[in-house]
């Protein structure tokens, strides 16, 4: 019987990596996106279109609302910082959304136990990365300890659920090379933080500098500007 894994896909760029990779590694893939009150519906557009190129087996999209906290420029009435200068500011941005990945591994956690899978990809990264704490190695450690306290599959199977990050100490050139080399088309991903109605990027928040770095460092052109 073919393995599953449950990943986590927001349609960007790391996300899509994943979702390849575990691919690659045999998984039967059930890829969960959110629409979480963020200022714009691109990525769960891209997640979509990621979601029919792979051949996810099933793809769900939960609606919560993380709007009614506020407290990011992603979910609240706060521009997005943008930087015309090319640089990202050091500390924690304003786009930081207040425990988001604890959201988000705690719905994968219970859609995994309800599919009886012990791995659940993430695309965190520690080293191209916007300074979230929750994309820390540490952070992973500390939950998948937690969710092999927390679940019945976690305390009375014999294997342990694991929370599989394998983008953790990459760049992102290095992730956008291993993408490359598994047949990913970047062109259908987002990572803006602040698109146009028509998706294409602003060009300057975080996320877009990032991967404009990532492809430049790459030696690649990057596919999803090409359509703009």
């Amino acid at each position: 019987m073919q393995k599953k894994a449950v990943v986590l896909l927001s349609g960007g760029l790391d996300s899509t990596t994943v979702a390849a990779i575990a691919r690659k590694k045999g998984y039967e893939i059930y890829a969960l996106s959110f629409r979480y009150g963020q200022r714009h519906e691109a990525e769960i557009s891209a997640a979509g279109a990621v979601a029919k190129l792979h051949g996810i087996s099933r793809h769900v999209i939960v609606d919560i609302d993380l709007r009614v906290f506020g407290g990011s420029a992603l979910t609240d009435d706060i521009e997005v910082p943008k930087h015309l200068d090319g640089k990202i500011p050091e500390g924690v941005p304003i786009t930081y959304v207040p425990a988001r990945n604890t959201i988000f591994l705690s719905y994968a956690l219970a859609w995994a136990e309800v599919l009886q899978c012990h791995d659940i990809f993430i695309g965190v990264n520690a080293v191209d990365y916007s300074g979230y704490p929750d994309c820390r190695p540490e952070f992973i450690q500390s939950f998948e300890s937690m969710a092999n306290l927390a679940t019945v599959i976690g305390t009375e199977s014999q294997k342990s659920i694991s929370i599989q990050t394998p983008l953790i100490d990459m760049t992102k050139a290095e992730i956008i090379k291993t993408g490359i080399a598994l047949g990913v088309d970047y062109g259908v991903t987002t990572s803006c933080y602040d698109p146009a109605d028509s998706g294409e990027p602003c060009r300057q928040c975080d996320a877009c500098l990032l991967r404009a770095q990532g492809f430049a460092d790459a030696g690649i052109a990057d596919p999803q500007l090409q359509k703009y």
